[in-house]
């Protein structure tokens, strides 16, 4: 549950920054420590650059450096060079946005709004706070609250520049889990699933520029997943996953490419799908894994199983390492599928019902939502944990984040800095 962006200095009407870079289509930006400003990281795929992991992690090499306590939210933190944006909700009444400083954790500023929203019984064990992760442009936050609503705050002072409310806008219901989908920023635009579509908005003022794959707004329509902007069959595209199929977007029109229909258990199409050149992996709830192909059909696209097992995953978004995607399934087992075949080479014994996966090389690292961060070795032939070591007594659900030799971990209660040894250059 979460159920998560290399700028330039522009100036706008409102302030807000220079585009995005969204996906790891994007080329020619290399930093020693890229900030972490959205949901999955700097190309939203996971995939970490920065200083070279180490090869172990326990309490030796894992330095804490402040904790903030908080109330509840399955916000990813977002980190830049000098402060980490995070949110919480309190009392089920307000939802809270904090700016805190990277090095000391003390607060910048602080701004809230009522909000009061309670998600079905079946999924009250996971709360009813705040569950999308913010995006960040170099100036401005962008922020989903559950009612279905996107704020843009100037990420300095916190200053308000506009904020949408898709239920009022839409006339749509209030979606039933909440607002989940974490906002993608690129270029001029927001772009984000809510109001029982996807929508486009200019970013520096909220202007609606278009809205897509309407839907009717019930509890089968809360969108979980979230967007990416990948290069498919040559067309750069707004890519989507509903509860019930995987979509191609033309960015400037909102013409729907290409549709496919991906089978999930009520509809339970939570991680969000992962692009390898032209081909898109994604696995659902009590279902099966696929991965899909798509190519140029004359003046439009196509789409083709390249392969499907009856492998499932459930809410953690895999990463690919080496032609190997590693994915923590439903039974809270990790595997190891082979992209080309889609055979399984191994299966782990079981972790927690959630893990946060960041990549870098053939090092992966994993927030169990037990509170615990795992160092894991990507083995396509075994699976080798190098490290399990516990960093929380309470549950950690939202998305772990990695900015050069700092790691962020949100708990349910507290937001917590530590600094880790990178390895040692030969």
């Amino acid at each position: 549950m979460k159920n998560v962006l290399v700028f330039a200095l522009v100036l706008g009407i409102l302030g807000c920054g220079s585009p995005v870079i969204a996906a790891s289509d994007q080329e020619g930006v290399s930093t020693a420590e890229p900030d972490w400003p959205q949901w999955r990281g700097l190309y939203r795929d996971g995939q970490i650059g920065g200083p070279k992991w180490p090869d172990r992690l326990d309490k030796d090499l894992l330095e804490p450096l402040w904790r903030v306590p908080l109330g509840p939210s399955y916000s990813g933190p977002i980190v830049t060079d000098d402060a980490v944006f995070t949110t919480e909700t309190l009392d089920r009444e307000r939802e809270v946005v904090h700016a805190l400083d990277r090095k000391t954790g003390k607060q910048r500023w602080r701004v809230e709004w009522n909000v009061a929203i309670t998600v079905p019984f079946f999924a009250a064990s996971h709360g009813s706070w705040i569950r999308s992760t913010p995006a960040y442009d170099g100036e401005c936050l962008y922020v989903a609250g559950m009612r279905d609503v996107l704020v843009c705050l100037a990420a300095d002072t916190g200053r308000e520049h506009w904020r949408v409310d898709f239920v009022d806008r839409f006339k749509t219901p209030l979606p039933a889990f909440g607002f989940v989908c974490s906002p993608l920023v690129d270029g001029t635009a927001v772009y984000v699933q809510a109001g029982a579509s996807v929508v486009k908005l200019d970013k520096k003022s909220g202007t609606v520029l278009w809205r897509v794959l309407k839907e009717k707004g019930d509890m089968t329509d809360s969108a979980f997943s979230s967007p990416l902007i990948a290069q498919l069959a040559g067309k750069r595209q707004l890519l989507v996953q509903t509860r019930e199929q995987l979509a191609g977007v033309e960015l400037e029109t909102g013409d729907v490419l290409w549709t496919q229909t991906v089978p999930a258990f009520r509809g339970m199409n939570i991680l969000t799908p992962v692009v390898v050149g032209d081909t898109i992996f994604t696995s659902t709830y009590r279902n099966q894994s696929w991965l899909y192909r798509v190519v140029r059909d004359g003046d439009g696209f196509s789409v083709e199983t390249v392969w499907s097992n009856k492998v499932h995953g459930y809410m953690s978004t895999p990463v690919v390492v080496g032609g190997h995607v590693y994915l923590q399934l439903q039974n809270r087992r990790f595997a190891c599928l082979d992209l080309e075949t889609g055979e399984p080479t191994w299966t782990s014994a079981p972790f927690g019902p959630y893990v946060s996966l960041v990549a870098q090389e053939d090092r992966i690292l994993g927030l169990d939502s037990r509170g615990r961060l795992l160092l894991i070795r990507a083995n396509p032939k075994k699976f080798e944990l190098l490290a399990d070591v516990k960093v929380s007594d309470a549950e950690t659900w939202a998305h772990l984040a990695v900015r050069g030799d700092a790691l962020f971990i949100r708990e349910l209660g507290a937001l917590a800095a530590y600094r880790w040894t990178p390895a040692k250059t030969p």
